[in-house]
């Protein structure tokens, strides 16, 4: 292993480990879940699409379909752990309808990735082609789930507080997006996580700018009071989480 290559390694590690912290960060809503013995105003929708995110990543860097992609399946496969965990704790303390909710997407996203599945080994034959395709659905999946925290960006301008927008969870994302996009850039070209991750990058740091901007002006005006409700705003969103 020499330059290059021995530069995207490291830098493929340093991206499982801040891919790590971000899969790991709604660990504190999960353990008020456990606490209270109720999802309160939580949803299920972040955790579920973060679950399709990660199997779509996993079956990307498989051998069949992009080789050499070993750090990719690793950190998506602690991913989907976690995030079947966090599923199973909601769904233990969630209303009738969640469960429901939880159990008809699952379904879905199982056929999702059959289908997507077949489609990749029955009509594309070469590595290109199957990286292509597969690459392709990621982005799509990925740059979803990387914009979805902008709904808490337009919380954030209305009720002009950035008390609701986690700098660290912010920070992570923006973070993640960089250090996988050098990772894509690096030794082999990866265009489809280049692509995935330096679109979550500039959304990351969109949402520090933001955050940094509104912290600003009400460091300036002094204390505000606000109406809205922590149980209101999922802090820790699928937006944050690693499309890698």
């Amino acid at each position: 292993m020499h330059g290059q290559e021995l530069t995207r390694f490291v830098i493929g590690i340093i991206g499982n480990v801040i891919s790590g912290l971000l899969f790991l960060s709604p660990t504190p809503t999960f353990w008020r879940i456990h606490k209270k013995k109720t999802t309160e105003a939580f949803h299920p929708y972040p955790y579920l699409a973060s679950v399709m995110n990660c199997v779509l990543w996993i079956f990307y860097g498989l051998p069949i379909v992009h080789p050499n992609s070993i750090l990719v399946v690793t950190i998506n496969s602690a991913g989907l752990f976690l995030e079947l965990c966090y599923l199973a704790i909601f769904f233990c303390y969630t209303n009738k309808k969640n469960r429901g909710i939880i159990v008809l997407f699952l379904l879905a996203e199982a056929a999702l990735l059959a289908g997507i599945v077949v489609i990749t080994l029955v009509c594309f034959h070469t590595h290109v082609k199957r990286s292509m395709f597969v690459g392709i659905v990621c982005i799509v999946f990925g740059i979803i789930m990387y914009g979805s925290p902008l709904s808490i960006v337009a919380k954030v301008v209305r009720t002009k507080s950035a008390e609701f927008l986690p700098f660290w969870l912010c920070l992570a994302g923006f973070s993640n997006g960089v250090v996988w996009f050098a990772y894509a850039n690096l030794y082999s070209f990866d265009l489809y996580i280049a692509i995935g991750n330096g679109v979550g990058g500039f959304l990351g740091l969109v949402q520090l700018l933001v955050y940094g901007f509104y912290t600003f002006k009400a460091w300036r005006r002094g204390p505000v009071q606000t109406d809205v409700k922590p149980g209101e705003v999922q802090l820790q969103n699928v937006a944050n989480r690693p499309s890698v």
